[in-house]
């Protein structure tokens, strides 16, 4: 996971709460969750985009 160790992941944990606290933490999560769902939304349909582009270009080769 990115070459980060245990000690690593614990040190970022610490200082993620000292900067957030523990009370700001749930929503920090939900926040990141949903990022990465975006992100990973945005991705996957920018691949289907693609192919439909490739799609068109080799049917308009063919005629």
């Amino acid at each position: 996971m990115f070459g980060l160790g245990t000690q690593e992941l614990m040190i970022i944990l610490v200082l993620v709460l000292i900067v957030f606290g523990a009370g700001k933490l749930p929503q920090v999560g939900s926040a990141l969750g949903k990022g990465l769902r975006n992100f990973k939304e945005g991705v996957k349909e920018y691949g289907e985009e693609v192919k439909e582009v490739e799609k068109e270009k080799i049917e308009e080769k063919k005629d």
